[in-house]
């Protein structure tokens, strides 16, 4: 008889074991086909001719010694020719100058693959491109492309691009046995001590640099003479059709990872992507001016922003008008970066469209991050968020700024905080716009701040709609000039007695919100600007006992 009930109890709990992998394999499902709230148009893959070389037919020599830029030049032009074709690096250390890439080309690095690219600056010609959302000079890239169609990275291997070489470095970000490397292998120190570069000429360059760019500047020659200081993006695909990144590793970049740039069909899924922490302007992935975009099953852990969303900067981004827009990101883990998911700065194309889902950000910057300022001009709409699991978030987990200043939140939280203000100024083409942007299904698990919103006087924020959001953080909510705020489901656990502040803003409709703190002024409104917002209790809250109204606010403009 026991063992007739243990025979039952064994096939119980094997069912059980199974229905429980069935029904988390649906979640899994449901989650990765989530339907899409904008008309999204079918991505089509490159499609890669039936002919393979590898680099080892060219005379490529293995080991990291050698330099093999010649060989994979010849492998490229070889299946070019060919209408395109497969062009296979095998496993070993291959030690490269600048990859042109050509139309119909897949770049297949097989698993235990390393592509070094070498620290010879002069092996990168500058050449007219755009940084930093601006028209200007750079080095090469490492990986290069420009009017193609058709390109393909696959295979598990890494493709790494020295950018140790190329980046300065600050004393503070790094342990004393990391500084003391960098000291011992030449460079050049600032006159405190606390910075270092890779040379006296990045030293020059760097002086009178406005977030890595010298507007100053106008000739080649005149960039020339500080050539070291124009470090490249590791992939810049520029103008080009139909690109798919599947499988490899790209790291330790000279500046931004990968840069795709005004890309129509783009695929990046199954690729990690890592920086070292303390790398300068090491964006994981921004793709600039790009349409019809997904960017799934992948990984970050970068030293600023991981995945990036952009349109160009200011006039130069203005005058080519090119939004970013139709771009799908679902599945995807960022571990360190400034931003997990970031919108903006450079958004003055406009940006239209983005779906994001099913991410996890474990201890990044921040999570959610949208920012701009003015001077940008540009539309950001129809943004649709869900399900984002975030943990240990250092600063706010879901960003809104609109007076970014060039510095990460951590920096400027550290001096001082985010800047608020009443002054307006008139509305132009340089006028940045926040939109339509629905975010539910929001889980943090720490964070010096849940939520931060911060509109302009003279644009607030619009139409932002919060829902079934879940917090445990030091600061609940900062509400700043926004207009249209829909909050709905919320449950906050805040150490501040304040958990929501209210400054200028107007119809505001906060409802089936509950949270921890017993405090008269839990809810703190204020500002001559405030009008027609909303407070709807709860059974388990009751808002009126914790709301204290400044005197600047209007009369009735405040609703219980």
């Amino acid at each position: 008889m026991k063992i007739k009930q243990l025979c039952v109890l064994t096939l119980a709990t094997t069912l059980w074991g199974c229905s429980k992998q069935i029904l988390n394999s649906n979640i899994t499902q449901q989650l990765q086909t989530k339907a899409i709230e904008f008309k999204m148009p079918k991505i089509q893959e490159p499609i890669i001719p039936n002919n393979t070389v590898n680099i080892t037919d060219f005379g490529a020599i293995n080991g990291g010694f050698e330099l093999n830029t010649q060989a994979f030049a010849d492998a490229i032009e070889t299946v070019s020719k060919k209408g395109g074709g497969k062009v296979i690096i095998p496993p070993g250390i291959w030690l490269t100058g600048p990859i042109i890439l050509k139309s119909n080309i897949e770049l297949h690095a097989q698993a235990g693959a390393l592509i070094k690219f070498s620290s010879d600056k002069s092996l990168y010609p500058i050449i007219e491109t755009s940084f930093e959302g601006l028209n200007t000079w750079r080095c090469i890239s490492p990986i290069y492309g420009k009017n193609l169609e058709n390109v393909a990275f696959t295979g598990k291997g890494i493709w790494d691009g020295s950018g140790e070489a190329w980046r300065l470095v600050k004393k503070e970000k790094l342990t004393a046995s990391q500084w003391k490397k960098f000291i011992e292998s030449g460079g050049v120190l600032n006159d405190k001590k606390d910075v270092w570069y890779p040379s006296e000429q990045y030293r020059i360059g760097n002086q009178n640099a406005d977030q890595n760019v010298r507007h100053d500047l106008k000739t080649k020659e005149e960039f020339e003479a500080i050539h070291d200081f124009l470090r490249p993006v590791l992939v810049s695909i520029q103008n080009s059709k139909r690109v798919l990144f599947d499988g490899p590793v790209f790291q330790n970049s000279p500046a931004w990872c990968l840069h795709p740039f005004l890309v129509e069909d783009l695929i990046i899924r199954n690729t990690t992507v890592r920086n070292p922490w303390f790398s300068q302007n090491g964006d994981g992935l921004d793709v600039e001016s790009c349409k019809n975009v997904l960017i799934e099953n992948s990984s970050f852990d970068v030293g600023d922003d991981a995945i990036c969303v952009k349109s160009g900067k200011d006039k130069d981004g203005r005058d080519r008008g090119v939004p970013c827009e139709n771009i799908i990101i679902r599945n995807n883990v960022v571990y360190h970066g400034h931003g997990g998911v970031t919108v903006g700065s450079e958004m003055s194309g406009g940006i239209k469209n983005l779906h994001v889902s099913n991410c996890t950000f474990i201890g990044t910057d921040v999570g959610l991050r949208f920012k701009s300022t003015r001077g940008r001009g540009g539309i950001v709409e129809n943004i649709f968020i869900s399900d984002i699991w975030m943990i240990d978030i250092p600063s706010q987990a879901i960003s809104f700024d609109l007076y970014y200043g060039g510095k990460s939140i951590a920096e400027t939280l550290a001096e001082g905080g985010n800047t608020i203000s009443t002054a307006m100024v008139p509305v132009n083409e340089e006028t940045p716009q926040f939109k339509d942007i629905s975010i539910k299904n929001i889980y943090i698990n720490g964070a010096q701040q849940a939520v931060f919103l911060q509109g302009l006087p003279e644009m607030n924020l619009k139409n932002i709609e919060i829902s079934g959001l879940t917090a445990k953080a030091d600061k609940g909510f900062s509400i700043i000039d926004a207009n249209g705020l829909k909050l709905n489901n919320i449950n906050l656990d805040i150490k501040n007695s304040t958990v929501l502040d209210i400054y200028n803003s107007k119809n505001i409709s906060i409802k089936n919100t509950d949270f921890n703190s017993a405090s008269t002024k839990a809810i703190n409104i204020k500002g001559e600007s405030c009008k027609n917002i909303e407070l709807i209790s709860t059974e388990k809250t009751n808002l009126s006992q914790r709301t204290f109204i400044d005197k600047t606010v209007q009369e009735n403009a405040v609703k219980m």
